[in-house]
C-alpha cells in the first residue's frame, strides 16, 4: 500500500507554532494548490489542503515561512476523529515528513515600459525565478505512476 503526498502551493496564513505539554513543537497550516487544466478565461480554482508539521519542521516554518510563501510538502495522509461539542468530528490532513520553502510571496516585477518593446518569455521568467531554490528530492521510486 502507498500513502504518499507531494504538494506545492502557497501558505494561506502566517505560521503559529505551539508546544505540546511535553515541549514538542507543532503547527497546523493550509496550503492552497492551484488546479491544473482550468481554462485561462475561467476564475482560477484552488484546493485548500490542511497539513500538520512537528518538531524541527514546525520550528523551521515558524521562523522562515509566512502567508503567501510557496512551500513544498512531502508527507502522508492521516485521518483522526474526536468528540466535539456537536458530535464526532472527522479530520483528514497531511502529516509532513518534509517541508521546504520553494519561493517567496513577492511576485516578479513586470518589465517597465521602454522606448522599444520588451520581449517577455514566461518560460525564461519561471526558470530564473526558481534557479536558486532547492528542489524536492523525489526519486522515481516515490512515484506510484512512474
Amino acid at each position: 500500500m502507498i500513502n504518499r503526498v507531494v504538494l506545492v502551493g502557497r501558505l494561506t496564513k502566517d505560521i503559529e507554532v505551539r508546544k505540546t505539554n511535553s515541549g514538542i513543537s507543532t503547527t497546523t497550516f493550509t496550503v492552497a494548490c492551484n488546479r491544473r487544466g482550468v481554462s485561462r478565461d475561467a476564475a482560477q480554482t484552488a484546493d485548500f489542503i490542511n497539513c500538520v508539521a512537528w518538531r524541527q519542521q514546525a520550528d523551521f516554518l515558524g521562523n522562515y515561512a509566512k502567508k503567501g510563501s510557496i512551500v513544498g510538502v512531502e508527507g502522508h495522509i492521516t485521518t483522526r476523529n474526536y468528540e466535539g461539542q456537536n458530535g464526532r468530528v472527522y479530520v483528514t490532513e497531511v502529516t509532513c515528513d518534509s517541508v521546504q520553502l520553494i519561493g517567496n510571496s513577492q511576485r516578479r516585477e513586470e518589465p517597465q515600459m521602454a522606448s522599444e518593446p520588451v520581449a517577455y518569455d514566461m518560460k525564461d521568467s519561471v526558470d530564473d525565478e526558481f534557479a536558486n531554490t532547492p528542489s524536492l528530492d523525489i526519486s522515481s521510486d516515490d512515484l506510484p505512476f512512474y
